[in-house]
């Protein structure tokens, strides 16, 4: 089972309030908030924080005050203790931000907002791998852009899940086309690439979602749109955990 939460701008202010804020954070991440010059970047990042926290407490039972978290080599943050082997990841962009909860599971989420031109698509185009590449020389020129931004936010989940972020190159692996059943990933460093199984979802006509998850079988997948934080209670454990 892996929990997908989706929180709108529109909601952002709610959780906050329902939650303390920036209050919540830890010393370190209201030290990163502080250091942030653009507004629109700490709103982001403040939704993002605090939405994780929600999730998790969610999936765990645990209180969303008493979170805290290790960073991994490349930043990625793990919740301490792991409860169990619980995993999250976070994305947020312009008007939405999303957290992927698993057990036992290694797990990525990305979200891009706003529909791409052609030339952004194929300037994006240039850093993928020549596969997709060629896939992408063979739609049709209108059909370029969303593809393009599929691939991408099929790329950071992947790099997320993985633990490495932007620290490694968008060409050394490639997904499968669009034409193909079922999305697979070919990574020539992945002993079992078989392993890992993918979503793909347009959660606004405006953004474009995915979700990469390692280990067993494809799975459920949970989607919670938390459209009116103010009006929940304390996070509830879900039935199926």
């Amino acid at each position: 089972m892996t929990d997908l939460w989706l929180l709108p701008e529109s909601a952002w202010d709610a959780l906050a309030e329902r939650l303390g804020g920036e209050r919540l954070l830890t010393e370190e991440e209201r030290a990163r908030y502080a250091r942030m010059a653009v507004p629109r970047r700490r709103r982001q990042f403040l939704a993002g924080r605090l939405l994780c926290r929600y999730a998790l407490s969610a999936r765990t039972g645990w209180p969303v005050h008493a979170w805290r978290f290790t960073t991994g080599p490349y930043g990625r943050p793990e919740p301490c203790p792991d409860h169990h082997g619980v995993r999250f990841s976070v994305a947020h962009t312009d008007g939405l931000a999303v957290c992927a909860v698993t057990r036992g599971r290694t797990c990525g989420v990305d979200v891009e907002c706003g529909p791409a031109s052609v030339e952004s698509a194929g300037h994006v185009a240039r850093f993928l791998a020549p596969a997709e590449r060629a896939e992408l020389a063979g739609l049709p020129e209108s059909e370029r852009p969303a593809r393009t931004r599929e691939l991408w936010v099929l790329k950071e989940a992947y790099l997320k899940a993985l633990g490495v972020g932007t620290h490694r190159s968008l060409d050394g692996f490639s997904f499968s086309p669009r034409t193909a059943p079922g999305i697979t990933v070919t990574d020539p460093r992945q002993a079992h690439p078989a392993g890992w199984w993918f979503r793909l979802l347009r959660p606004t006509p405006r953004h474009a979602l995915a979700l990469a998850v390692h280990g067993g079988r494809p799975g459920r997948v949970r989607r919670t749109d938390l459209t009116d934080p103010a009006a929940l209670g304390e996070p509830a454990v879900p039935s199926h955990v």
